[in-house]
């Protein structure tokens, strides 16, 4: 052999090596759809995060307005409704969607994922109408005496 000669391969060397690089061609685009999903299901966490605590603040801060307006001359404010008990309502709302939504696609579909947040969302306010009373202003033709 001269130095410009090269060896030659055996005709099977040479196809396993373009079997290989249409095998990584096939790879990386079930790759790229694998990483879209998964940025898919990620991002559906965030929305439902964000849907969760606008869920919790369109039923919670209207019942407690009460509670942080105070009436006359703002005697009745309740500083454990502004300061406690709206955050950790917000803080609920926050957190159970995502978490619902993580533990769900491990087992579900994602369809069906989201009607598991769905339903627990439900469940969850439901349960917070259940238990919190946010104390309220008189009802309507009370007024108070002189």
């Amino acid at each position: 052999m001269s130095g410009g000669d090269r060896p030659e391969k055996a005709e099977g060397e040479a196809s396993d090596e373009s079997d290989e690089r249409g095998e990584h061609a096939e790879h990386d685009e079930s790759d790229e759809s694998d990483e879209d999903d998964e940025l898919l299901l990620s991002s559906a966490g965030c929305v439902l995060a964000l849907a969760g605590v606008l869920a919790a603040a369109a039923y919670a801060v209207p019942r407690a307005e009460y509670s942080y307006d105070g009436g006359f001359e703002g005697q009745d404010t309740d500083w454990t409704v502004i300061l406690v008990e709206l955050p950790l309502i917000l803080l609920g709302g926050f957190a159970l969607p995502p978490l619902t939504w993580a533990a769900a696609t491990r087992y579900l579909r994602p369809w069906a994922a989201a009607l598991v947040c769905v339903a627990v969302v439900a469940l969850g306010l439901w349960g917070l109408d259940a238990v919190w009373h946010p104390q309220q202003g008189p009802g309507p033709g009370y007024e108070r005496g002189i």
